[in-house]
C-alpha cells in the first residue's frame, strides 16, 4: 500500500505528509494542511451530502469542495505519529481537484513529531517541534508566521485559565489546532491500526492569501445539535446554548486569532472564553477582534457589513436548510495598507477595548465563509432526519445581531 513508511524519495510522489493547520481556530475536529490552498479533514457523510448539494448561491460563502483523499496512520520506531495522506488512492470524486493540486500533492511537508509516550513531569506534554522544523513550517505558511513563537512547547494549561479564571490576554501563537490535532491522532491510534484507510474532505484553504490572517470563528444560530443527537447530547448542546450568547444573539464565539501590531503576535481565544461571554462582552470581543494594538479598523466595519447583508439574503431564501453547529468565519487581512496605518500611542490593555479609530480609504480585504456541515440538514439530503420548512430562523437571527452590533461599533456606539 502507498506510503507505508514516512516519506522516503521513492514514495514522495505518491504520498503527502499531512500537518497541523495552524490557523485553525476553533471547531474539535482536527483541520490538517494538505497543500498551500488546500486543506483536509475527516469525512463525515452528511457533510459530504452538503457539499455535493450545495446550492449555487451558496458557493461564494463556502469552501470550495476539492474531493476525497485516503488517509492512513504511521507510527515510526521512535513512537512518533503522523497522518499520510495518498494521493493516487482517492476516489473518483477526487477528479474535480484543481490544478495547484496537481503539482503540490508531491511536497514533502516537515514531520510533526507527537510523543506518544509519557513519563512523570510530562504529564501535560503534547508536542515538542525542533526549531529548524517549525520554523520551516512557519514560513512555509506565510510570512505572518515567522512572528510566532519557535521554541514551541504546547502545554494543555495553556489552553485554560489562572487562577483567576482567565485567559492570558497575549499569546505569541494560537495552540488550538495543535491541541485538536493531538486529540485527533490519539483517538486514531487507539481506535484504528495503521493500515486502516480514513477518508478525508479536501477543502479550500480560505486563508491561504493572508500574510497575517485575522480569523473569527462564530458559532451560528439558537439550536447546536443535529437531529441525530443523542438524548444526552442534545441536554448538553441545549445547555450550552441557554449558558451563552446562543440563546440571547444567535451567535456566540468559537475562537478568535487577530494580529497586533504593536507586539507582532497573534491574540488569541478560545471556545471556553467565548461561552463565558454576555452579550456586552460579545460586543466589546467583536470590537476587540478590529483592534490591531494601535488602533481601531474601522476601514473593515463597512467591507464586512456588506458582505454578512448578502449572506443574509442568501440564507433568507434556502427553504429547508438547517446549518446546525456550523460556524461562520470572518477573515481579514492583519498588515494594513500604509495610508491606514497609524502610529502606536500606548501599549493597550484589551479588556478596555479603548482603541482609537483609524479612518482608512481603501476597502480591506475581507472574507465570510461558513464552514463545519456534519449537522447540517435539508430536503433530499441522503443523510436527512427531519424535513424543514422556510428558512433557518436561528441562522438568521444570529446573522441579523450580528450586523447590528457591528453597525453600532461602525456609528461608535
Amino acid at each position: 500500500m502507498v506510503g507505508q513508511s514516512p516519506l522516503d524519495p521513492s514514495e514522495s510522489r505518491t504520498a503527502v505528509l499531512l500537518e497541523p493547520f495552524v490557523h485553525q481556530v476553533g471547531g474539535h475536529m482536527s483541520m490538517m494542511k494538505y497543500d498551500e490552498h488546500t486543506v483536509c479533514k475527516p469525512l463525515v457523510s452528511q457533510e459530504l451530502s452538503f457539499y455535493e448539494s450545495l446550492p449555487l448561491a451558496m458557493r461564494q460563502f463556502t469552501p470550495q469542495y476539492k474531493g476525497i483523499v485516503s488517509v492512513h496512520l504511521k507510527k515510526d520506531s521512535l513512537g512518533n505519529l503522523t497522518l499520510i495522506a495518498s494521493p493516487s488512492l482517492q476516489t473518483e470524486s477526487c477528479g474535480r481537484l484543481d490544478n495547484a493540486i496537481g503539482d503540490s500533492s508531491v511536497t514533502i511537508w516537515h514531520k510533526c513529531k507527537w510523543a506518544a509516550s509519557t513519563g512523570a513531569g510530562t504529564e501535560h506534554s503534547l508536542v515538542k517541534w525542533s526549531h529548524t522544523q517549525l520554523t520551516k513550517t512557519f514560513k512555509d505558511s506565510c510570512p505572518g508566521k515567522m512572528l510566532l513563537r519557535t521554541d514551541l512547547q504546547y502545554r494543555t494549561d495553556s489552553l485554560l485559565e489562572d487562577a483567576n479564571r482567565n485567559q492570558p490576554e497575549r499569546n505569541s501563537y494560537n495552540p488550538w489546532g495543535l491541541h485538536c490535532h493531538r486529540q485527533h491522532l490519539n483517538r486514531m491510534s487507539s481506535k484504528h491500526n495503521e493500515n486502516k484507510l480514513h477518508q478525508f474532505l479536501l477543502l479550500e484553504n480560505v486563508v491561504s492569501k493572508y500574510n497575517y490572517p485575522c480569523i473569527l470563528d462564530l458559532k451560528m444560530g439558537t439550536r447546536q445539535h443535529g437531529d441525530d443527537a443523542s438524548e444526552e447530547k442534545k441536554a448538553r448542546h441545549i445547555k450550552k446554548c441557554e449558558q451563552s450568547t446562543s440563546a440571547s444573539l444567535g451567535v456566540r464565539i468559537c475562537g478568535m486569532q487577530v494580529y497586533q501590531a504593536d507586539t507582532g503576535h497573534f491574540l488569541c481565544k478560545d471556545k471556553y472564553y467565548g461561552r463565558k461571554l454576555s452579550p456586552e462582552g460579545f460586543r466589546q470581543t467583536l470590537r476587540q477582534f478590529l483592534c490591531n494594538g494601535n488602533h481601531l479598523r474601522t476601514d473593515l466595519l463597512e467591507p464586512i457589513v456588506l458582505r454578512l447583508k448578502a449572506l443574509l439574503s442568501v440564507i433568507r431564501k434556502q427553504s429547508s436548510f438547517r446549518f446546525y453547529s456550523s460556524s461562520l468565519l470572518i477573515i481579514y487581512e492583519g498588515q494594513e495598507h500604509k495610508e491606514n496605518a497609524a502610529p502606536l500611542e500606548n501599549h493597550l490593555h484589551f479588556q478596555k477595548t479603548n482603541c482609537t479609530p483609524s479612518h482608512g480609504t481603501n476597502h480591506s480585504r475581507v472574507d465570510v465563509r461558513m464552514i463545519d456541515f456534519a449537522h447540517t440538514t435539508f430536503k433530499g439530503s441522503k443523510c436527512n432526519h427531519t424535513t424543514y420548512d422556510g428558512p433557518d430562523h436561528g441562522y438568521i437571527f444570529g446573522l441579523e445581531n450580528l450586523i447590528k452590533i457591528l453597525q453600532n461599533i461602525s456609528e461608535g456606539k
